[in-house]
């Protein structure tokens, strides 16, 4: 009997995280309509606090090496578990941050708002614990509930209803295929969970399945060609629900497909290595061309992040340790930039109403901070040195480089160019234009707040990446069984600046 008991307590120990923000969201909910009367600010900070001690909780798990399975292994928390879950709390305290001000756009559940992207982090949560396709299906659903409401939540303009049904429809369909993919596999193999169909044999109809199930998730991460929903969501959402949309769902989604292609799939690597390394130069080829072209900032930030996973895929068509390291760490900085770019692009549409690239004419003189910060961002995310991009994108090229895809990383190389130049038109409209109106721009606490912990994350990752670096290499352990490149098992570290 205290066998049982002990056990119990330790299974709810693994969900602890979990459980306690499923609590906080109902307390979020209780407060919200007890008093209807209270600032609705006040429910974001207090949505905040309780993502915060769920960060705190998770970190210790980290430093205590916590770690399980349950449920006949279909949720596990290991190391990678837990960095997933911190990354998508991290962007989720960011993102409510810079809503703050923004929520005042709403006409109705400006509450409400708040507890649906709480809601929102506590499925990508589950889902960056998912061991099996069953709890795959489910948490991928659940998570993709609530950015239903919130990409239509400006109900009474055009483009957000626009993008909002959009996304209803594609996000249907890719469940759709989800779900038929699953059945094929589990049809061919009699499993569900990953490690058990490990050793299953290349049927035809697992092969399709298992395409299909990879079509579904690469809508989700919006690698092409399942990237048509990107653009027209990004644009019509409103930007704070855009901004969370690019970070968040992609780093839960890239939890799984490393759990997908390492684990249940990584005999057939010859097979996938091939598909990763197409998706990947078709998203950073695409991407990078299309966004020269684009007037509007959410929307060329939309073909950015396109072009960034089709980075990410690099490290992944790689297949190694080294290469899952490396994308951990380049989600880190793509963290930091693209939600401090998109900081100020919220800054910029609360005080002048637009996200046309033309109104960024002369911001340095507007408001110098804002410029300043959004330069350091975009190079960044263009990988220019010594800011964090360079170091994310440097790793990823070096774990390819070791399995000798020379091809792709010539065409990382060459898109590196193509999205510099998109980048720096930028540049160019914020400290060489004209500003159209010259009256300085006002930026609230939270906002600034934002974009220094951005700054922050940009500039320390990149001067002084090792103790990231080691961070990401301790939460790929469980890659251990991969073979090892020919230097070493992990990244490289990084020589001291001028050394």
């Amino acid at each position: 009997m205290n066998f049982e008991l002990n056990m119990t307590i330790a299974d709810l120990l693994l969900l602890l995280p979990e459980i306690f923000l499923i609590l906080w969201l109902c307390l979020v909910l209780i407060v919200d309509f007890s008093f209807p009367r209270l600032p609705k600010e006040q429910i974001g900070y207090l949505s905040v606090v309780g993502l915060v001690v769920t960060l705190g909780c998770l970190a210790w798990f980290d430093l205590t090496h916590i770690s399980g399975a349950l449920f006949g292994n279909m949720f596990v928390l290991d190391r990678m578990a837990i960095f997933f879950k911190m990354f998508i709390l991290g962007a989720s305290i960011l993102v409510i941050l810079a809503s703050i001000e923004y929520v005042n756009r709403f006409a109705f559940f400006r509450g409400e708002y708040y507890f649906l992207i709480v809601m929102s982090a506590l499925g990508m949560m589950f889902m960056a614990s998912a061991n099996d396709l069953l709890s795959l299906f489910v948490t991928l659903e659940f998570s993709t509930f609530g950015f239903y409401v919130l990409v239509a939540y400006l109900r009474e303009d055009l483009a957000s209803n626009e993008a909002g049904l959009k996304f209803f429809i594609l996000g249907v369909f890719a469940a759709g295929l989800l779900a038929y993919g699953i059945s094929l596999v589990y049809g061919e193999t009699g499993k569900l969970v990953f490690s058990d169909m490990a050793s299953a044999p290349a049927t035809p109809g697992l092969i399709v399945g298992f395409l299909l199930i990879f079509a579904a998730l690469g809508f989700k991460i919006g690698a092409v060609p399942f990237h048509t929903w990107v653009p027209d969501t990004y644009h019509g959402a409103p930007t704070p629900v855009t901004a969370f949309l690019s970070i968040a769902p992609k780093g839960a989604a890239i939890a799984i497909l490393l759990r997908l292609f390492f684990v249940a799939l990584f005999t057939f690597k010859p097979m996938w290595v091939l598909l990763l390394a197409a998706v990947s130069v078709l998203s950073m080829t695409y991407a990078n061309i299309v966004a020269i072209a684009q007037t509007n900032i959410k929307r060329l930030l939309a073909y950015s992040g396109i072009a960034q996973i089709g980075n990410v895929l690099i490290g992944m068509a790689a297949g190694t340790k080294m290469g899952n390291d490396a994308i951990l760490f380049y989600l880190l900085t793509y963290l930091f930039a693209n939600i401090g770019a998109f900081a100020v692009v919220i800054a910029m549409s609360q005080a002048i109403g637009s996200e046309e690239i033309n109104d960024y004419s002369g911001l340095n003189r507007r408001s110098p901070f804002l410029a300043f910060s959004m330069l350091l961002f975009l190079l960044s995310l263009a990988g220019v040195p010594p800011l964090a991009g360079f170091i994310g994108k440097i790793y990823i090229f070096v774990a390819a480089i070791k399995e000798g895809l020379y091809t792709l990383i010539t065409v990382g190389l060459v898109n590196i160019v193509i999205s510099m130049y998109y980048y720096l038109i930028v540049v160019k409209k914020m400290y060489i234009a004209e500003p159209i109106d010259p009256s300085p721009i006002r930026i609230s606490g939270p906002m600034k707040a934002v974009v220094y912990v951005g700054l922050a994350g940009t500039l320390l990752i990149g001067i002084y990446p090792q103790p990231f670096i080691d961070w990401v290499v301790s939460a790929t352990m469980m890659f251990s069984h991969l073979p090892p490149t020919p230097a070493a098992t992990a990244l490289p570290p990084i020589p001291p600046l001028g050394g």
